[in-house]
């Protein structure tokens, strides 16, 4: 008799362990309604500037890896020099305290790779020209951009 209900309960609890629950199908449709407010939703387009600077806080942060491992430093990035001509989002922004700046900023760049014995302390010049910048203009990555220093 144990055997019978083990023969017919086990394969019974496995095939209802084994059905799958299937779920309603929803579709979604498109719609031209604006959002609250009245307004319509509208993707963020980073500007050339913008981009830039995202790209070279990658490679900042590479080349910080570099100098910590004691690795070769390479060779300067020339995408860097578009920082005099990219686009920014208020061009306004591109003015005199920028280009002093910008002009920091490549210089100290450009002295990693010159001068590869001090690159530490050229490194940080670079970093803190960003600062620099970032304390006159926008505000918002200067805790990001300081994660950069090589203590």
């Amino acid at each position: 008799m144990k055997k019978f209900l083990i023969v017919l309960v086990f394969p019974t609890l496995f095939i209802q362990c084994n059905k799958k629950e299937e779920l309603p199908v929803v579709k979604a449709t498109p719609t031209e309604k604006p959002a609250e407010g009245g307004k319509k939703f509208e993707m963020y387009k980073m500007s050339e500037m913008a981009a830039l600077m995202e790209q070279m806080y990658v490679d900042n942060e590479r080349l910080k890896a570099r100098i910590l491992k004691g690795d070769t430093i390479g060779k300067f990035p020339n995408h860097f020099m578009k920082i005099h001509k990219a686009v920014m989002t208020d061009e306004s922004e591109n003015d005199a305290f920028f280009k002093l700046q910008a002009k920091h900023f490549i210089a100290a760049q450009q002295l990693i790779y010159e001068d590869p014995i001090n690159a530490k302390a050229h490194f940080n010049e670079g970093i803190k020209a960003c600062i620099t910048c970032h304390e006159g203009k926008c505000h918002g990555p200067i805790p990001r951009i300081k994660k950069l220093y090589i203590d």
